[in-house]
């Protein structure tokens, strides 16, 4: 048995080409950004949520995995991504000497991160889903011309700044958003990202914590 560390996984070439490949048919199919800028984030703040709650070294190093994996299953498809992800990601990590216990608990975050069939089952996949479901940024926007953009588009280039935190004397995550009104309504943010709202909610429950949303400075959950 090896212990994998996320540093592995960077450099190990399968998951470097997933993620172009990934990259490159989500472009055109015209979706926002889901590769390397997307997938560090969600690691970094998957590794941070349950580091400030003060889970051991080995479940964040996990958490931080499972987040910079979670996305390769779109190198096969975005239909169904998150059980293709989670079985390429479970194939990839044993290949590298990674336990299987710990192969199996990163594929079933993975596996659970998607709003459509997934939900928190489990430590890293509640952070995992929170990480994810709050990246949203005017840098996913790909799209370059404004007259074109759908209402994700507008969505996401509407905002400038994203930050989830947690506070554990509090026991909430909180997840802090800055948005441009001019070139997008609140109500519009809400339109397309309330089943992921619902599933954060879900997530901070499993981890024991209370989800918050504020935008420009307003609680709005």
């Amino acid at each position: 048995m090896k212990l994998v560390t996320l540093d592995d996984v960077k450099k190990n070439k399968e998951v470097i080409t997933f993620l172009k490949t990934a990259e490159r048919q989500l472009e055109v199919q015209g979706y926002t950004e889901h590769s390397f800028r997307h997938v560090g984030l969600v690691s970094k703040n998957a590794g941070a949520i349950l580091k400030a709650m003060d889970f051991d070294e080995r479940s964040v190093e996990l958490a931080k995995i499972a987040g910079y994996l979670h996305d390769i299953g779109n190198a096969v498809n975005r239909v169904d991504h998150a059980h293709l992800g989670a079985v390429l990601a479970y194939n990839i990590l044993t290949k590298m000497g990674m336990d299987v216990e710990e192969a199996a608990e990163i594929m079933l975050a993975i596996g659970h991160h998607d709003e459509n069939t997934g939900t928190a089952v489990s430590n890293i996949s509640a952070a995992l889903i929170l990480a994810d479901k709050s990246d949203v940024h005017r840098s996913r926007v790909k799209n370059t011309d404004f007259a074109t953009f759908d209402i994700h588009d507008r969505v996401n280039y509407a905002v400038e700044k994203s930050v989830i935190s947690v506070n554990k004397e509090n026991k909430t995550v909180v997840l802090e958003l800055i948005i441009d009104t001019k070139i997008c309504p609140v109500i519009d943010y809400f339109e397309i990202f309330l089943d992921r709202m619902t599933m954060n909610r879900r997530a901070a429950d499993f981890l024991g914590l209370t989800f918050q949303l504020i935008v420009n400075g307003s609680q709005l959950l």
